[in-house]
């Protein structure tokens, strides 16, 4: 369990929490400016001691203190070590969500706008609220890196996790970062919080998009049908997909369904 240096500013630690949702694990990231003893670690991930103290040391052997954790979303496998992280780092946490900021003040909060600095570091939050209310990405406009939280993952979809979350915020979150991709800040590549590093950005927000509406399209023709409960839905919808995967399936399904009556 040991820091792979992905760009000049960013490292990642593979949290061992593999599975159906969270793909490989939960890519816990450290960014910090070359030659710099300031870092700011993001999502340090569930509450898994071994895979904490690896970040810490990572942190540590590259001769830096952690100045700040940010969590791209409250999700409890980015989450949930971020309290026993910040007091070993002795360091705050900043989320949009006020249950898990350290302090719990409004300084401590994330919102459009907001930079965030370490060193020659320089962090700015794009709010991208779908996935999960409280959803946000971090640009690095040195690096050329966005990292996505659960909103774009490295792998495959993410689910719309409704209650929580909602499809029509997500939808424009996603039209957001694709146009953000084609502006001039010229996104290089994706830093998820699950799966492989994407360095085709544009195309990547494409498919999310494209295929958020192939499957609107495919709940309204479903319901047209008669299939009017989300568990029907799912059955109709998702007949493809691994059966493992068809609670997740039914909160996106929730969602659409929601996006269709409102």
């Amino acid at each position: 369990m040991t820091a792979e240096q992905i760009t000049p500013y960013a490292a990642r630690v593979l949290a061992a929490n593999p599975g159906p949702m969270t793909l490989d694990g939960t890519n816990t990231w450290i960014l910090r400016a070359p030659d710099s003893d300031r870092a700011v670690v993001v999502d340090p991930g569930p509450l898994l001691e071994e895979h904490l103290r690896a970040v810490l040391d990572a942190v540590e052997a590259a001769g830096a203190t952690v100045e700040t954790v940010l969590l791209t979303h409250n999700h409890f496998d980015h989450s949930e070590g971020a309290a026993w992280f910040a007091n070993q780092a002795n360091c705050p946490v900043r989320a949009v969500d006020p249950a898990y900021r350290i302090p719990t003040d409004h300084a401590h909060g994330l919102a459009e706008g907001d930079v965030i600095g370490a060193g020659d570091l320089r962090i700015e939050v794009l709010p991208t609220p779908g996935h999960t209310l409280d959803s946000v990405c971090f640009w690095l406009p040195q690096d050329g890196s966005l990292l996505t939280g659960d909103t774009v993952l490295g792998r495959g979809t993410s689910v719309v996790a409704y209650p929580d979350g909602a499809l029509g915020p997500y939808l424009e979150s996603l039209e957001s970062l694709r146009a953000f991709a084609n502006s001039p800040a010229g996104v290089a590549r994706l830093l998820p919080g699950h799966g492989p590093v994407i360095d085709d950005p544009s195309g990547v927000l494409t498919y999310y998009l494209d295929h958020r509406r192939e499957r609107l399209d495919q709940v309204r023709a479903a319901v047209a049908a008669g299939h009017t409960t989300p568990e029907a839905v799912v059955e109709n919808v998702y007949a493809d997909v691994d059966k493992k995967l068809w609670p997740a399936a039914e909160r996106s399904v929730r969602a659409q369904l929601e996006y269709l009556n409102s």
